[in-house]
């Protein structure tokens, strides 16, 4: 099945019942992307920002960039110009350097609060404790140029569908309640990231308004990745 009969299918199946996709296209060269985009798809995440930035520097101005890997402080510089969304804030101090480069370009950028729900050490996020005090904080209220579209979260990678679908439906149970306690009045908090190839029909089931999908969309990861002319992320 080619990656345009691909997307297609998989956008007949999710806008119906309201859920984005993202394509995640990390290691994939332009040319894969740009079969995704000729099929429709505008929606793309990356991991690593030097890739990203070449990417959005070789592709059509309209794609939507989302960040959805690790994001180091002293890298916001590089995306705050062009970037939808950063899906993967796991601390006030990596909002505040967001929200002061969105400043400089007169930008407001979504993002994602990442909350840590999986059962593996590899995992960043915030857990429930930390996501909390981060939204109580007195200086969070004053970061005037970033928008918390909602709440992503990454499920353990294991087989165990009884694990996922509890780490899904505890995600989906703390967005709820911080949607009640901090964005009652804020139709901007809408957004619920959660689900990749492996899972996302479970994190569908269990509320999921965004899935990431890498290896449904393009195959397998290949050896040849995208290659870089400088730098690392």
């Amino acid at each position: 099945m080619s990656i345009a009969t691909t997307i297609e299918s998989v956008q007949t199946e999710l806008k119906p019942i309201g859920v984005t996709l993202v394509a995640v296209s990390k290691t994939k060269p332009v040319d894969i992307i740009l079969e995704a985009y000729a099929a429709g798809q505008r929606i793309f995440g990356e991991n690593m920002v030097q890739e990203l930035v070449e990417k959005h520097e070789a592709l059509p101005k309209d794609i939507q960039w989302h960040l959805i890997g690790h994001l180091q402080t002293n890298k916001v510089k590089y995306i705050a110009p062009f970037v939808s969304m950063i899906q993967s804030v796991d601390s006030l101090k990596l909002l505040k350097e967001i929200n002061k480069h969105a400043l400089k370009h007169n930008r407001v950028i979504d993002c994602l609060l990442q909350v840590y729900i999986a059962d593996e050490d590899s995992k960043f996020g915030l857990d429930h404790a930390e996501l909390i005090e981060l939204l109580r904080d007195d200086s969070f209220g004053e970061l005037q140029h970033v928008r918390i579209r909602g709440l992503m979260g990454i499920a353990t990678n294991t087989e165990n569908e009884k694990v996922i679908r509890a780490e899904f439906y505890e995600l989906k149970s703390l967005f709820d309640g911080i949607k009640t306690s901090f964005f009652r009045k804020d139709a901007t908090f809408d957004t619920l990231s959660m689900g990749m190839s492996s899972d996302y029909q479970l994190a569908i089931e269990n509320g999921s308004t965004m899935i990431r999908l890498g290896s449904t969309l393009f195959g397998k990861r290949v050896i040849k990745h995208f290659k870089l002319n400088h730098g690392n992320n």
